[in-house]
């Protein structure tokens, strides 16, 4: 999963991005990209590695690329080049700052940050359709292909972000790899101050997120940035002092997984315990594409065991015995927790 991480300058987004990936990267205005890669916890994984004693563990992982803001003309805006960087991303968090910033001027407003943001995005999509649709007119192309950009030329003239079209409505297979910013999975990251870090989102930004089709948290990435540096004992009890459930990687983690509906499959041998992050709704054969192209090209069947039996049972053979293991097709809906194993013929 690939993260854009995005925010104006002062926003505590560097400070976030150290929180998560465990980098010390120096907090300022502008710069280079930085990329970290965060390891998805997942207690499953755990169990797994220990009953089967693996040479390798393989967690699924997110990949952060922090994009510098900046200042231009007197208001806020990401140059062409920050905007450039996150088009190859799955998905785009955007951090906005509600708390005071002695090296900033004026009141922090996270609303209208939120919305700025949203109207560069817009801008930037509107231009990338409309120099698709002029030349895909000129080429004569598929009038499917052009019915697409003309639906999100449409919804980006009146301001709509292009993720709360269904597929009714857009027929996204001819707009993607075009990285258009508002069809990304939106997570809105509101960076707070100390004392407000276990605080509720404000109804009036709620409201304006979900119209973008997004989600939303609160959190302060100062204080995640200490309970980052603290040992997992001692974490726990800050945590529990300042009135948070988890940790911000957890929190972000499971927001983004249900923002962009994944699910984890797992694959299991001496070799390796590996979790795969797919769709919800992913058929076994396009789950086994996940692993290696040949299984997908290849693919005869797949021997399916849930998550909870393996754990209720200890072991591959003891789920065998009882008859609990199943075979199933390539249209197999693979469900969260699944244990595969792909068989196959290239």
């Amino acid at each position: 999963m690939r993260f854009g991480l995005a925010g104006f300058p002062g926003s505590g987004k560097t400070t976030l991005f150290n929180a998560m990936t465990g980098l010390n990267v120096p907090v300022g205005y502008g710069g280079e990209v930085r990329v970290g890669t965060v390891r998805v916890p997942d207690p499953r994984v755990d169990f797994l590695s220990r009953v089967i004693s693996p040479k390798k563990t393989t967690y699924a992982t997110i990949n952060l690329r922090d994009v510098p803001g900046e200042y231009g003309a007197g208001a806020k805006v990401l140059s062409p080049g920050s905007l450039h960087e996150i088009r190859d991303r799955e998905a785009l968090c955007l951090v906005l700052r509600d708390f005071l910033n002695p090296a900033l001027e004026g009141d922090p407003d996270p609303l209208g940050d939120l919305r700025a943001f949203h109207d560069e995005c817009v801008l930037a999509d509107l231009a990338v359709v409309e120099r698709r649709l002029d030349r895909a007119r000129k080429e004569r192309a598929d009038v499917r292909e052009i019915d697409a950009f003309e639906t999100c030329a449409g919804a980006l003239e009146e301001g709509r972000a292009l993720r709360v079209l269904p597929a009714t409505e857009l027929h996204r297979g001819f707009v993607k790899g075009y990285g258009l910013l508002t069809d990304m999975p939106l997570l809105a990251a509101v960076n707070v101050a100390e004392d407000q870090a276990g605080e509720e989102l404000s109804p009036e930004l709620a409201r304006e997120v979900d119209q973008m089709g997004g989600a939303a948290m609160v959190l302060s990435a100062s204080v995640e940035a200490e309970i980052a540096m603290l040992e997992p004992d001692d974490q726990a009890e800050f945590l529990e002092d300042m009135g948070l459930p988890e940790p911000i990687l957890a929190r972000f983690i499971r927001t983004a997984y249900g923002l962009m509906d994944l699910i984890s499959f797992f694959t299991i041998g001496r070799e390796d315990v590996r979790a795969w992050t797919i769709k919800r709704g992913t058929v076994a054969r396009a789950a086994a594409g996940q692993i290696h192209s040949d299984m997908e090209r290849g693919f005869i069947r797949a021997e399916i065991i849930p998550y909870d039996v393996f754990a209720e049972h200890g072991s591959e053979q003891a789920v065998k015995e009882v008859g609990l293991m199943r075979v199933e097709g390539k249209e197999y809906v693979v469900v969260d927790g699944d244990l595969v194993h792909v068989r196959f013929n290239v």
